[in-house]
């Protein structure tokens, strides 16, 4: 009979491992054979109150306040509604490309913490649609509060050209960190052929094979985390589809990302951790 060894997390909200971490990391497959492991619910908090954007910075690229209102908004049930009043296509004609790419950014900044959030796209499509289809993100570990911010990016978009998800994506925004891959071009973990790649900025694509919800009016599941400069885990759907160490920023805002896309967001909620902790606790191997 195998010893289990319990972690004393429990006041942080991590519930307890019946694998000890050393015969994890030893037993370590393929991306598909990891579950994440789940805290208690009791460990959130709400991030959005679902009423109004009291704790909330909004930007946009050189909208108006009076546009900004029509650009974030809250539905009767506490959604985020992203273009909800504004028309279609706009901020695409020449006079006010882009104009109205915007960010809704925590006034407080974030280190370590289990980031969860669902999704789902709405059918409208605004800005440079035509580049990028439906596309948003959340940005953390902000390091200079602009559009677009500076830090690293949990990509939000769907391809529905070519019915091709790229939600899980890193994208590096003028900031560092350290990525794995086999082939140079998706995620795969270290245990299973990834290797360390160059550094550099720009989109990093998820694992294969994710599942994820397109135009089909249903919910996406995300989660996002990081542990400071350590390491950022990123999930789709109960899925790994994303992982970096030896992040260059520390800490940050972060905010919900309006480009192109109709978007909806909700059960926003963060678990905060004093201390750091090691991925594995995340990373639980399927038995």
């Amino acid at each position: 009979m195998k010893t289990t060894i319990t972690l004393s997390l429990l006041v942080m909200g991590i519930v307890f491992l019946k694998t000890p971490i050393s015969e994890m990391v030893k037993n370590q497959g393929n991306n598909s054979d990891f579950a994440i492991v789940e805290e208690p619910e009791s460990g959130f908090k709400p991030l959005f109150n679902g009423k109004n954007f009291d704790d909330w910075d909004l930007l946009l690229r050189s909208g108006t306040p009076e546009e900004a209102k029509k650009v974030f908004t809250i539905d009767d049930d506490g959604t985020l509604h992203f273009f909800r009043d504004l028309p279609e296509g706009a901020g695409n004609d020449e006079s006010r490309r882009n104009a109205f790419h915007g960010v809704m950014a925590t006034k407080k900044s974030y280190s370590k913490y289990h980031l969860k959030f669902e999704y789902k796209w709405g059918k409208k499509l605004v800005n440079n649609y035509d580049q990028f289809q439906y596309d948003g993100g959340v940005f953390y570990h902000i390091m200079e509060l602009k559009i677009w911010p500076v830090g690293l990016q949990y990509q939000v978009r769907y391809n529905h050209i070519e019915d091709k998800n790229h939600s899980g994506d890193f994208i590096a925004s003028n900031v560092k960190m350290q990525w794995y891959s086999e082939d140079g071009e998706t995620f795969k973990l270290p245990s299973e052929g990834g290797t360390p790649q160059p550094i550099r900025k720009g989109q990093h694509f998820a694992a294969k094979d994710l599942i994820f919800n397109g135009l089909n009016d249903k919910w996406n599941e995300c989660e996002i985390i990081v542990m400071g400069n350590e390491y950022a885990i990123q999930i789709l759907n109960g899925k790994l589809a994303n992982m970096a160490t030896n992040l260059e920023p520390s800490e940050g805002p972060i905010a919900f990302e309006a480009e192109t896309g109709e978007i909806f967001w909700r059960n926003i909620r963060i678990n905060e951790f004093d201390k750091s902790i090691p991925k594995e606790v995340f990373l639980k191997f399927k038995e």
